[in-house]
């Protein structure tokens, strides 16, 4: 008599017993699969020689560094030259001015990146959605100090953006004269050039949605701006958290290049930030230990920042980088 299917033996399920990282391991693994070790290898080289070897130069932010001495036999001079940043009239400008473009490009390219993105998405001729993507990629490929020379031109006495402002206040004043003006150029700059780039990562999470879920949607009733709501969004919300983690981690790490090239001393006030400080001190003034102490505070605070967002993201969302 056959016992009943509740009290059947249930199959055994072997657990598997992690496997130890010795170095006989790594030398059988390494030999098994040397093809891609071998592919692996220019990009180890890379981080090796352009990333951490590099890091040796930060002892240079507690010396008072000398070229002719080097980084060894410079004179060590502590925490001189974090103290001399945050003693000066020049600490609170420029972290201020970071942190207000940074939260200004956070809370207004971020988003709207977003938004590009999810309209894409709701084209529904090809040819028409394709035109827009090239359109939009385009200034990506600019060069830089182009870009930079053309906001210049647009922006003087006699620009057309100039005199566009000029007809609505009465006042055709060099923009990027006025200190006022100076953040919203960069910002609206800065959006027309990276948009459609930085919207890559999001078309493509979204051409990866289960379509069936649109069906569902559409069959209950849901309208379009609901599909995005319910389904498109929710389906793209990791995506959106790990982007928002890495913004966060970044948030002094402002460009310089595109700074030095747009400000001025006359807007120094609200233009001048840290990366550009550091490009005054260091590369200008020569003074290599105090601009590599301020460039360290830069990266520490960085990390703390990406370290708290990913923290914050993992017990909220479950979306985390690590």
């Amino acid at each position: 008599m056959s016992k009943p299917a509740a009290f059947a033996r249930s199959p055994i399920t072997r657990v598997r017993k992690p496997r130890k990282y010795t170095w006989e391991n790594i030398r059988k693994n390494t030999t098994k699969n040397w093809a891609l070790v071998l592919m692996v290898l220019p990009a180890l080289a890379f981080y090796i020689i352009f990333h951490y070897i590099p890091m040796g130069g930060l002892l240079m932010a507690f010396e008072n560094f000398k070229p002719k001495l080097g980084i060894f036999g410079s004179p060590f001079v502590g925490l001189e030259n974090f103290a001399d940043f945050f003693n000066s009239a020049f600490a609170w400008r420029t972290i201020r001015n970071t942190l207000i473009l940074s939260l200004l490009q956070l809370c207004i390219e971020f988003p709207i990146t977003i938004i590009f993105a999810l309209l894409l998405n709701e084209l529904r001729s090809k040819r028409y959605k394709r035109l827009v993507q090239t359109v939009s990629y385009m200034p990506y490929f600019v060069s830089m100090v182009v870009m930079a020379g053309i906001i210049v031109d647009f922006c003087s006495t006699t620009g057309p953006l100039t005199q566009l402002v000029g007809a609505v206040t009465g006042n055709y004043d060099n923009l990027l004269g006025n200190a006022a003006n100076w953040r919203p150029i960069y910002v609206l700059s800065d959006l027309w050039k990276n948009l459609g780039f930085d919207a890559i990562i999001y078309v493509a999470a979204l051409a990866g949605i289960d379509q069936t879920l649109y069906e569902a949607a559409e069959i209950d009733g849901a309208s379009r701006f609901q599909r995005i709501m319910r389904v498109t969004i929710p389906c793209i919300l990791d995506t959106i958290m790990i982007m928002l983690i890495l913004r966060i981690g970044q948030m002094l790490s402002v460009g310089y290049e595109k700074t030095i090239l747009l400000y001025n001393p006359q807007v120094y006030e609200t233009a001048d930030i840290l990366s550009s400080f550091i490009y005054r001190k260091g590369i200008q003034e020569m003074n290599y230990g105090y601009s590599t102490a301020v460039s360290l505070f830069n990266s520490v605070i960085n990390f703390v920042l990406l370290i708290i967002a990913n923290t914050i993201s993992k017990k909220y969302t479950e979306t985390g980088l690590f």
